[in-house]
């Protein structure tokens, strides 16, 4: 089938910040086959791409000059279900909220954690999505990807992937450079709850529940997120714009002995996360507007569009808090969503 390309396509709803933009040419992929065609495509092929997905990591401040390449690809199915794991594999384009709700409702516990995090699978491996306590790398078996200079299909492992936090090889030597069509991830058996997060363990005391099922777990990630974070349909967002600095035991006790209060997580490696969160709200910025953009007033961590913004306002909002924690706390903070 031949590839369709669409043109002067607005783009408001599909990005979730649903920042106004038009891409120039758009064409949807619905299968691997979509994607070698592409590449192969004498006009198309060696045209500069963006890989658009749900729009839930991104920011767009202009028009976007490449081709937009919106994948598409759907399917659900269990590859392999034995003793030991059960190997799940979805589409690049299935959601990733869909992919957590299904896989329970087929009784494969284990991806619980991560419910209602907006997106796609195909951009979960991109930015290794974490969230209560679990990380998708520690569920990852592998993906399938097309090479968009050669066309080729590459199988990656989670070695290969280059998985860190919020980061992975496809930030780096392949951004841009190929497109993931499917993901497969390994839910170990026997399922153990993952309950040692702050929130979920206040949660759940709360109800007076010790032992929670995986259900109740999705239920109550869930409700602790729609507790804490805007929906995008209702006020565009990204979810976190910031990454939690990691920094060395040195530079934590520094900043702590300015500011005791301040939150941080040891890590396994002997550096600690800091919460940007904190540090936002420690600025003075949590629900502050700068234009028709803000920081959001129940979470530091999340900017809105509170109606209008363009992306060049949001931006402008997220360099000011960059700034703010900078000259207060000595830490530049990471931008999480890509600023096209």
């Amino acid at each position: 089938m031949d590839l369709l390309l669409e043109t002067d396509v607005p783009l408001a709803a599909m990005n979730t910040f649903g920042v106004a933009a038009r891409a120039a040419r758009l064409v949807r992929v619905h299968s691997q086959l979509d994607v070698r065609q592409l590449v192969d495509h004498p006009e198309f092929g060696i045209a500069p791409k963006l890989i658009l997905g749900g729009g839930s990591n991104l920011l767009l401040t202009g028009d976007p000059r490449q081709l937009v390449v919106k994948v598409e690809i759907q399917g659900l199915r269990v590859v392999r279900d034995d003793s030991d794991a059960t190997i799940i594999e979805a589409g690049a384009g299935v959601s990733w909220h869909e992919l957590v709700r299904w896989s329970l409702a087929q009784g494969h516990a284990g991806l619980e954690n991560l419910a209602l995090i907006p997106g796609t699978v195909g951009a979960a491996p991109v930015q290794n999505i974490g969230a209560y306590g679990l990380e998708l790398a520690e569920r990852f078996h592998a993906l399938d990807a097309v090479d968009l200079t050669t066309g080729r299909v590459v199988t990656l492992d989670a070695t290969a992937c280059r998985f860190g936090y919020r980061d992975s090889l496809f930030k780096h030597e392949l951004a841009g450079k190929s497109v993931i069509t499917q993901v497969r991830l390994r839910l170990p058996k026997p399922w153990v709850p993952r309950i040692g997060y702050a929130d979920l363990e206040r949660h759940f005391a709360k109800l007076g529940v010790a032992a929670p099922d995986a259900q109740q777990i999705f239920d109550a990630v869930c409700a602790i997120r729609r507790s804490k974070l805007p929906d995008p349909a209702v006020l565009g967002n990204a979810g976190s714009f910031f990454k939690n600095p990691v920094v060395n035991r040195t530079i934590r006790n520094e900043i702590l002995e300015d500011f005791p209060e301040i939150v941080s997580y040891p890590l396994e490696d002997g550096s600690y996360k800091l919460a940007a969160a904190w540090m936002i709200e420690a600025c003075g910025w949590k629900g502050r507007e700068l234009g028709r953009a803000a920081v959001d007033a129940r979470h530091a961590l999340v900017l809105v569009n509170r109606g209008g913004a363009s992306g060049k306002e949001i931006k402008a909002l997220a360099e000011a808090v960059q700034q703010a924690v900078r000259q207060k706390f000595g830490i530049t903070l990471e931008f999480e969503p890509l600023v096209v």
